[in-house]
């Protein structure tokens, strides 16, 4: 029997991701994928997340099997506290913070506590592609703010603020997925300036922040608030372990305005009740232990070598058919075809022929709130060593 019964009208506003239909088509034998975006599992902290679960299980066994607190667990609480002023988040405390289920579900009590249909909300162009269905899911009305190698364009975001007047705004100013821009220095404090200006909430998503080649980057908004009067009320900070030490564990979690964040936990009760409490009590061991700067280090040199084998190969393979920015972070190549010499300009269709000769990105179109960019790819370097990057790259140049 077909199933008849009507889904919400809220469902009419998104559709499967583009990403996840691609995977599809990866277990193809001998497929070079850069399509992933997400962390290398080689490089996962194993035995110091092993010495934290059993730290976990010693230390307090009824804490971290029990139901929690849907505010989160409060040892970790405070040690995200700690890890966040040592990036220079002053004034950050634990009561400042709530755990949620990665910074996808902070995105997604966002879109809960602040979304009613027809809201506008500024999104970058392009953008982490789950925020667009997460906030067209509560029938947000998302424009585009456009980016180049610096971040958003910070005078064409006051125009868009002043002209659509919108509910919030969304970032990601670090190593932004898929644009892998890092905001300038002057761009954020003109961004927390019109914030208060304009009276308008900014959303500062930073789940690639850490992942750094090299010089670290500006502070982030959450740090750079205390220099600007007014801000630090008209901001949220989201962040996340999955980058830096485990996907798996799903912990994130949310800076934010107490009203706001009590809003946020109230809607909470209603899906998970809270983030697991094992997977917090693990995550507070880890922190607690002192592992993280090491296992940072580490993450950051192997990613730093494949992001300039990937530039490199680009360059030599592909030549003035395509234009990049060589990131300085974060785990993505965001790169826009030419069509120089008469060659392939649409990504979508140098998805399907690299498809073919076994090499996989992600077109960059569905990154796209509005006014998609079909010249656009994504390339991720993060889960491939640096001779499949020199062979894929190969592959993708014979397919342009």
């Amino acid at each position: 029997m077909p199933f008849n019964t009507p889904f919400a009208d809220r469902l009419n506003n998104v559709e499967t991701s583009a990403i996840r239909e691609l995977f599809k088509l990866l277990g193809r034998p001998g497929i070079i994928s850069f399509a992933g975006g997400f962390p290398d599992s080689a490089l996962f902290d194993v035995d110091g997340i092993r010495e934290a679960v059993n730290a976990a299980l010693t230390e307090e066994p009824g804490a971290a099997l029990q139901y929690g607190a849907t505010e989160g667990y409060n040892p970790l609480r405070e040690q995200l506290a700690a890890f966040m002023s040592s990036k220079g988040n002053q004034g950050v405390t634990a009561n400042d913070l709530i755990v949620t289920t990665g910074s996808q579900q902070a995105l997604d009590l966002l879109g809960k506590t602040l979304v009613s249909p027809g809201d506008k909300v500024i999104v970058e162009g392009p953008t982490f592609l789950a925020t667009i269905q997460c906030f067209r899911l509560y029938g947000a009305q998302l424009i585009s703010a456009p980016v180049d190698g610096n971040g958003v364009k910070t005078d064409e975001l006051e125009r868009l603020i002043e002209e659509h007047k919108p509910k919030f705004v969304y970032l990601i100013p670090t190593f932004g997925n898929p644009s892998g821009a890092m905001l300038s220095l002057e761009r954020r404090n003109k961004v927390l300036e019109m914030a208060v200006k304009h009276n308008t909430l900014i959303v500062e998503d930073d789940p690639y922040g850490d992942l750094y080649f090299g010089e670290a980057p500006p502070p982030s908004l959450l740090a750079l608030s205390a220099s600007v009067p007014g801000s630090r009320d008209l901001l949220v900070h989201c962040g996340s372990l999955s980058k830096v030490l485990s996907p798996g564990l799903r912990v994130g979690w949310m800076v934010g305005p107490a009203e706001l964040l009590a809003k946020a936990t109230m809607c909470n009760q209603f899906s998970d009740a809270h983030t697991s409490t094992f997977a917090q009590a693990t995550a507070a061991q880890y922190l607690k232990a002192g592992r993280m700067p090491a296992t940072l280090a580490k993450v950051r040199a192997v990613y730093a070598e494949r992001a300039t084998t990937m530039g490199n190969a680009l360059k030599r393979e592909l030549g003035d058919t395509i234009e990049f920015v060589q990131p300085l972070g974060g785990l993505f190549v965001w790169a826009r075809l030419t069509g120089a010499g008469g060659k392939v300009a649409d990504g979508g269709e140098l998805a399907k022929r690299a498809i073919e000769k076994g090499v996989a990105f992600v077109p960059g179109a569905p990154f796209y709130a509005s006014d998609p960019d079909h010249a656009t790819l994504r390339l991720s370097f993060a889960t491939v060593g640096v001779e499949k990057i020199e062979e894929g790259v190969g592959r993708l140049g014979a397919a342009l």
